[in-house]
């Protein structure tokens, strides 16, 4: 064939009948695997052709192959963006056209992918040439398909219609736009048109074709065709609420330098609790929210639950999944599309919709036995999801009173018991496959953070209501119960034991954050619940010492010191972390040291570190997983409590009693491990611990890890904490076993550095700059001598190539790059 595939001669049907024969065999070809390269060059040359579109349009038109067919739409597509600067504007708009007639007139085709993808091509055209066309000329587009929406030419090319707008929305969306070659600048501009000019028109379009239909899907005894285009408009309209009103999303996302175009195959689904709020603003206020639009959906999907109750398949049909995820994104609408009425219209507006989506959740035993049952969970995950979105839009008073006008009961109150329900089966079936429990925990948790997160005009973290903060009580003991039931089942003989000590401590950060959250939010109930129950297991471990195994109980401390590290302190992100604020005011009455819960927790856990010191007690129950929790915890504990800055007695007129009050605990918790209280004393017992670590448990990288990048490496953050320690006696036994244990050659290169690095900066504590050079000196001597020692060998080149030369001459040159 030496006419390239594609281009037909001047009223040469026989070269294009052959064109769509080879296009029609290289499919077949491939669906095969019969010499695919071949195959695939073929198709190839058919996209890279000049001007192929008569005979891709034949092919569309012609070929009984949908796979045949497919390929020619794609390399419409692909030849017209192309060759777009060259086209004449008859052909462009004639391209466009074609595109839309053929959706239009095979619109009853059972190979809906086919259609699918001629829709895309249209709607990828149209955006390609949305700046050069004229208002009238898209206008012109836009009237054929409005018509095919309203139903005008029956149902099928009605589908079709809305099938067009799902492509155009879509394809203008900066996350699902393909790349054409051109400037940001174009992409951004099509954007802001679309939406000010046409996007409320579309949604308005299909909102009557859903209403218009929705009669039939409800009163027909089975499935009726108007199913298919009620489901399709609902989805279009969930669509259209996901879309960035106002480009907030895309300029903050330049700022970044992010990327906001991408190409088909970029971006994998969203977090499955990703609430994305809706803010389209005051125009849109009498189409959604004064049009009884809401109403409407509600009692639309009620009506199909009333229809289907005993018939569980439905609730995953896509016109049940389409009408729940529209009802979802609702809850999440806020802005200026309400008006300045002290949020009155919103919270009428959200009281709607949970009025609704409140059955799909209650009552929530019934709900999590049914599925254990068999029932689909998809209703109450996204019951979930509602109500994580509707706790982004208002506050912890505002969201917990929304359901007391339908119910006896708040909201929190409903989101406690279902996050129990949801723990409940997170125990009884302990699994390492995800299960809808898994789902519905992570969703719930997100739900509590994102109330527990707000603040309010003062900058502090809004409170709950009394019968928030007995629900929050309530659910973190449930949380705790369930972790150390959890922890008792585990079983670690099938994983690589890197890998879990990763996932327990760096990927559960996320959920244990969100646990500490709940935990503050009822701390005076917390703190003592932890307290009992890590002296609990350490009382057990005691006792069973030597005739039972410790094992779970080592596994449930693990957990233990994780979530208290988490509820104690937060991580600080380069800062000082503070003590949380619900600990200063919780406890502002207690006054005596040994009598503050926090602190009583806290020395009960320092306790039990010391004793790794002890070789027999280390021996029986600090494994190298234990000791990675220990050492975790008292390097988050050490930044906000060991020796803080505690600055008391200024202008303690000008408060009021509770604040000073509240002022005065906080410094009697804080002087518990103060500079002249305790706070020496357990400085040397984390050096103790360090040193330990290094040589009672060589090899183990994560932990060594944690002990020098975190635990060693933030004591020296504070000047006046490295005052105290270069006074240690066991802090010059660390320099010392730096300087000269062999021991201490294991660390790999990053972890000496990290060492170095903590030595050096600690000679700042020295009193004068001789006794500074001093310390630095003793800290390179021995490796200098050493040094000196192997270039004065006379075979020396021998001796370079022994193993642990090798080695020590790598640890003098990471400690000399450092030190020096």
């Amino acid at each position: 064939m030496t006419t390239p595939l594609g281009f037909a001669g001047q009223g040469d049907m026989a070269q294009v009948q052959a064109t769509m024969q080879a296009i029609e065999l290289a499919c077949k070809s491939i669906q095969i695997n019969v010499n695919p390269a071949a195959a695939e060059a073929t198709l190839l040359s058919l996209c890279q052709s000049p001007r192929p579109y008569q005979t891709c349009q034949f092919i569309l038109e012609n070929s009984q192959l949908p796979s045949a067919r497919f390929q020619a739409a794609g390399a419409i597509r692909d030849a017209a963006l192309r060759e777009w600067g060259i086209l004449e504007a008859d052909e462009k708009r004639g391209l466009i056209s074609f595109c839309l007639c053929f959706i239009m007139k095979h619109a009853n085709s059972v190979e809906g992918y086919v259609l699918g993808k001629v829709a895309s091509v249209a709607a990828q055209l149209l955006k390609r040439g949305w700046l050069d066309f004229t208002a009238s000329e898209k206008d012109a587009f836009f009237l054929e398909v409005k018509q095919a929406v309203d139903g005008s030419h029956g149902l099928d090319v009605q589908f079709s219609g809305i099938r067009f707008l799902e492509s155009l929305v879509s394809e203008f969306s900066p996350s699902t736009s393909t790349a054409m070659g051109l400037p940001r600048e174009f992409h951004e501009q099509c954007l802001i048109s679309l939406e000010q000019d046409y996007l409320k028109a579309f949604y308005s379009w299909v909102q009557h074709a859903a209403f218009n239909v929705s009669s039939r899907v409800v009163g027909a005894v089975s499935e009726v065709p108007e199913a298919n285009v009620c489901a399709a408009s609902l989805r279009l309209m969930f669509q259209i609420l996901t879309w960035d009103f106002g480009g907030k999303n895309a300029i903050e996302n330049s700022m970044r330098g992010m990327e906001m175009f991408h190409d088909e195959t970029k971006q994998g689904s969203p977090k499955r609790s990703e609430c994305v709020l809706v803010q389209p603003g005051s125009a849109w206020h009498d189409l959604l929210i004064s049009s009884g639009h809401v109403g409407w959906l509600s009692n639309f999907y009620t009506a199909l639950r009333q229809k289907f109750p005993s018939e569980g398949y439905w609730i995953d049909c896509p016109l049940a999944v389409a009408a729940r995820k529209l009802l979802v994104q609702f809850c999440s609408v806020t802005g200026t599309i309400f008006p300045s009425d002290s949020g009155h219209i919103q919270k009428q507006h959200l009281m709607q919709l949970l009025s609704g989506i409140v059955m799909w959740m209650e009552p929530p035993d019934a709900v999590s036995q049914a599925i254990k049952l068999g029932k689909s969970e998809s209703e109450l995950l996204d019951g979930c999801r509602a109500l994580m979105s509707v706790a982004t839009v208002t506050n912890p008073l505002v969201f917990d009173e929304l359901l007391k006008s339908l119910r006896t009961y708040g909201t929190l109150t409903l989101l406690s018991v279902l996050m129990c329900e949801v723990y409940k089966d997170l125990m009884e079936n302990h699994s390492e496959e995800e299960t809808w429990s898994w789902v519905a925990r992570d969703i719930l948790l997100d739900t509590w953070t994102a109330l527990l997160l707000q603040m309010d005009g003062s900058g502090r973290n809004h409170s709950l209501p009394a019968e928030g903060v007995s629900a929050a009580a309530n659910l973190f003991a449930l949380i705790v119960e369930s972790e150390l039931k959890a922890a008792s089942a585990s079983d670690f003989s099938d994983y690589d034991e890197h890998d879990y000590a990763q996932a327990s401590i760096a990927a559960m950060d996320e959920r244990l954050s969100s646990y500490a959250l709940i935990a503050r939010a009822a701390i005076g109930t917390t703190i003592p619940l932890l307290n009992e129950l890590f002296s609990g297991r350490v009382m057990r471990l005691h006792q069973g010492r030597g005739f039972s195994d410790p094992t779970e109980t080592l596994e449930q401390l693990y957990s233990l010191l994780l979530i208290t590290g988490h509820v104690l302190a937060d991580e600080g992100q380069g800062e000082t972390p503070l003590v949380p604020k619900e600990i200063e005011s919780q406890f502002a009455n207690i006054l005596e040291v040994d009598k503050h819960p926090v602190v009583i927790l806290c020395s009960s856990i320092l306790r039990f570190a010391e004793q790794s010191l002890d070789p027999e007690m280390r021996a029986s129950f600090f494994s190298p997983r234990l000791m990675e929790a220990v050492v975790w915890f008292l390097a988050r504990w050490t930044s906000t409590y060991l020796m803080p800055s505690v600055k008391t007695g200024e202008n303690k007129s000008s408060h009021g009693n509770t604040q000073l009050l509240s002022e005065l605990s906080t410094n009697v918790l804080l002087s518990f491990c103060g500079e002249n209280d305790q706070g020496k004393a357990v400085l040397d017992i984390i050096i103790r611990i360090s040193l330990s670590i290094f040589v009672s448990y060589p090899g183990e990288k994560d932990l060594q890890e944690l002990t020098c990048c975190q635990l060693l490496h933030g004591l020296v953050k504070r000047k006046n904490v490295i005052s105290h320690l270069v006074t240690l006696e066991s802090w010059s036994d660390l320099a010392n076993a730096f300087s000269n244990e062999r021991v201490l050659f294991s660390l790999n290169a990053a972890h000496q550095r990290s060492l170095a690095q903590t030595l050096a900066i600690s000679a700042s504590g020295m009193k004068t700059s001789e006794a500074s050079n001093q310390y630095i000196k003793s800290l390179t001597s021995h490796m200098t001598t050493s040094l000196v020692e192997l270039s004065s060998k006379n075979d020396l080149k021998s001796i370079a190539q022994q193993p642990d030369v090798i080695l020590l001459v790598n640890r003098m040159h990471c400690s000399f790059y450092v030190l020096l």
